[in-house]
């Protein structure tokens, strides 16, 4: 069996290993009064997901919860990172709520703290309910208002309970992603859409801090996915490329949370299709947090696009020579350390940071009851190294979450795509920890 080099020894005296999933992911939207979200209906349409795979099923956590948390227990690790499902709890519109999905979510997270595990809730994880889509979702304004409702409604009933709380996972998906290059739900590609979701996602989580606080609750913090940037060579436009992906994946995000100011060279752009007086809703949008979630996965080597026609934003992204990931993506764990060293540096400060993503994608099989993931395991290794690395210079690391526990269904890549620590059976529903699950454990000891 191979090792991880690393002990909790090499981190501050609070710092947590963890595990993450999301709800749409791995509970099953079948189950327990879930109402439509707009992945259903984005699933639903031919081409959009691989095999035409959608939620309904997932990995049956909604049945299962007891026993992916013992997996989580019995990993040695110290919280577990979850999300609830905004249309399981408002399934028909936002004036009825479902007890049952407010139920389940009772008796997950008291499950957890019968296993001494931190929970770490994500309000939303992408499960826009198909009621709020069908009047615009993250275009229209009102789902800022909206969301703060819901984010109160689970404050109020699991909130006393909860370790920590981010408002929104991954709000470059939510936005740029899922409006403009239109890979994920709802599958647009338009740039006033692309602004008004990039402001409106921003809105909601402020509305809904200001909400949280209001309930008296703390360790509140909002989820970003960070990717590191280089210039594929020293000429000024490729440098200019960098700064264009920075200002649209990182710094739209971090700026608008810390700074309460979005980047210029994006605003060059973006300007006039941003909702009227957006400039006073940058108050509420900075509305300070206790802690920031971050995920990375990879690095993107970029030069400018200067070919005539060229879509906005003018850059291109090009593929590394270094190790892929069955996602394609490159293994380049120096770039979290970096990434880190810039947000602490430029942005946030002192506030704690965790690491709320962190894993890869592989083709993993079963075979005579084990899954051997060396390269997951060395994935892991390494990335968590990195952290080390940035809290040993001064980072305020207070954590590090795998992704995924389980493997799930992976959006618009459908079961294909496995980044489990656990392996699942689709079939049977049997989890099998992988070998990166046992040196994951090994490593975090106490």
């Amino acid at each position: 069996m191979r090792f991880m080099n690393f002990s909790r020894a090499d981190f501050p005296d609070e710092f947590l290993f963890g595990a993450a999933t999301a709800a749409y992911q791995i509970e099953g939207q079948a189950f327990g009064g879930a109402g439509p979200c707009h992945w259903d209906s984005f699933a639903a349409t031919g081409g959009n997901v691989e095999q035409g795979d959608d939620g309904a099923r997932a990995c049956e956590h909604y049945l299962r919860y007891e026993e992916d948390l013992d997996l989580v227990r019995d990993a040695n690790m110290d919280g577990y990172r979850f999300s609830t499902n905004w249309s399981r709890i408002f399934p028909d519109g936002p004036g009825t709520q479902n007890d049952e999905g407010l139920d389940f979510y009772d008796r997950l997270v008291d499950a957890m703290l019968a296993r001494d595990l931190k929970p770490f809730c994500t309000l939303y994880h992408w499960e826009l309910p198909q009621w709020m889509s069908d009047i615009g979702g993250w275009r229209n304004p009102d789902v800022t208002q909206h969301f703060a409702d819901f984010a109160e409604v689970i404050g109020k009933r699991i909130g006393d309970r909860l370790s920590h709380i981010a408002t929104i996972n991954e709000p470059w998906c939510v936005s740029y992603l899922s409006h403009f290059i239109g890979e994920h739900a709802p599958g647009i590609r338009d740039i006033r859409a692309a602004a008004r979701s990039m402001h409106f996602v921003l809105l909601a989580h402020g509305r809904a801090m200001q909400r949280l606080r209001g309930l008296g609750l703390e360790k509140l913090g909002i989820v970003l996915n960070q990717e590191w940037f280089t210039p594929i060579d020293d000429n000024p436009e490729s440098a200019r490329a960098v700064d264009i992906s920075n200002g649209i994946h990182n710094d739209w995000f971090l700026g608008g949370v810390f700074q309460g100011a979005y980047p210029q060279i994006v605003l060059d752009d973006l300007d006039p299709h941003m909702p009227a007086g957006w400039q006073d809703e940058m108050p509420i949008i900075s509305t300070p947090v206790d802690w920031l979630g971050v995920n990375y996965y990879s690095r993107g080597i970029m030069s400018a696009n200067q070919l005539p026609g060229a879509m906005w934003p003018h850059v291109i992204h090009h593929r590394g020579s270094l190790p892929r990931t069955q996602m394609g993506w490159e293994i380049y764990p120096d770039g979290l350390y970096q990434t880190l060293k810039r947000i602490a540096g430029s942005y946030s400060g002192c506030t704690p940071i965790y690491i709320t993503e962190n894993g890869m994608a592989s083709d993993d099989t079963v075979i005579n009851g084990e899954v051997a993931d060396d390269v997951r395991l060395a994935y892991l290794n390494d990335h968590i190294n990195a952290v080390a690395r940035a809290a040993d210079e001064g980072v305020p690391m207070r954590g590090y979450f795998a992704w995924s526990l389980l493997d799930n269904f992976e959006w618009s890549f459908g079961y294909e795509k496995r980044f489990g620590l656990v392996h699942v059976d689709y079939d049977t529903m049997v989890r099998t920890p992988k070998a990166s699950y046992y040196a994951l454990k090994a490593a975090i000891h106490s």
